[in-house]
């Protein structure tokens, strides 16, 4: 059954999907947040000559990275769909098109439909199998492969849809046990009480001059006369009530700490951080982004760099563009700790 839905199974008996997960607003908001930070931060080839780093910007991998990955997508597009296909599922693929000059394109392939293989001589190699039908054989050399940071076999990486199945699935379950609450109208304003049995078409009748007189922004805050020893009473959320969303909330912090993302970037924390915004952005930066950083740059160099360039050339993601704030507070610290101007 878990094959036949593409998702997967967990305690709630509903399984995870990745619609059903992104539908999730928390959820959705730390994959977009990830995902769309990798594509938005310049990455680039350095190359290192007689200890003077310059921009490599003369090799193809240059262009690969900075200018044009393939024909229909740009650099920002390819790292986004890449880096959320790993999020998610735990390994992006993207065949290596050959040219004159080494890879002159890179292809994304379905992780879905990609099975990597490790046969008895520990030869590694990707099955592919595309829409149409019909299996292809990749070798190794020929498939980039960006694996997930944790890794079950060694081999292929763990995307969130399967580590946190668990949390994405009564998330769910919670959010669709408050929307039937809603759809069913089980929240009720008030009471009115009264002493005596009012006729049907007395309750009417008080019922529209209750309306008529305190319903409405305009007539908040006025207060009720009752007469005839009538009593109104408000009814507050219920316990039960209290407690399912107090369990969502649990479910967005579980969320956040699968994903690393910090709790105020996922719009929930009812802290004022005003100036430390910059050190979200390193903690971002820090325990978030640098394990995806170390994915993407190792997996540059062994796949697209040959044995050769690798001992010179390196990709590097450039994170100051989040990090303004720190590294110009950083400077200042140096200048006037080394007697420059302002100390």
């Amino acid at each position: 059954p878990e094959f036949m839905r593409e998702g997967v199974a967990n305690a709630t008996g509903r399984a995870v999907t990745e619609r059903t997960a992104l539908a999730n607003a928390t959820f959705f908001r730390a994959v977009n947040l990830i995902s769309s930070t990798i594509g938005m931060l310049p990455l680039n080839l350095h190359r290192k000559t007689n200890g003077i780093i310059d921009k490599a910007d003369n090799h193809p991998v240059w262009r690969l990275l900075r200018v044009r990955p393939n024909s229909w997508q740009t650099p920002y597009q390819f790292k986004s769909y890449m880096q959320g296909r790993a999020l998610l599922l735990g390994d992006a693929f993207a065949y290596k098109v050959p040219g004159v000059r080494g890879v002159q394109a890179l292809v994304p392939l379905d992780p879905k439909r990609v099975r990597a293989v490790l046969d008895d001589q520990f030869t590694l190699s990707y099955e592919y199998t595309p829409k149409a039908g019909g299996k292809r054989r990749f070798a190794a050399d020929e498939i980039f492969h960006l694996r997930a940071p944790w890794s079950s076999d060694g081999i292929t990486g763990d995307g969130l849809l399967r580590v946190a199945a668990e949390v994405l699935g009564l998330a769910q379950t919670a959010d669709e046990a408050a929307a039937r609450l809603l759809r069913n109208g089980a929240y009720v304003g008030g009471v009115l009480q009264h002493p005596k049995t009012l006729t049907a078409e007395a309750i009417a009748k008080l019922r529209t001059q209750f309306e008529e007189r305190y319903s409405g922004p305009e007539n908040a805050g006025r207060w009720v006369v009752t007469e005839e020893g009538m009593e109104v009473k408000p009814l507050g959320v219920s316990g039960k009530d209290a407690e399912g969303l107090a369990n969502r909330k649990h479910q967005a912090e579980e969320v956040s700490r699968f994903t690393g993302v910090p709790r105020p970037l996922l719009m929930f924390d009812e802290t004022s951080w005003g100036s430390g915004i910059e050190q979200l952005g390193l903690y971002l930066v820090t325990y978030c982004l640098l394990p995806w950083f170390n994915a993407w740059e190792e997996t540059i160099s062994a796949s697209l760099l040959s044995v050769t360039d690798q001992g010179d050339h390196y990709a590097k993601f450039n994170e100051a563009a989040l990090l303004r704030g720190s590294l110009k507070d950083q400077a200042e610290f140096f200048a006037k700790a080394l007697g420059g101007p302002g100390a």
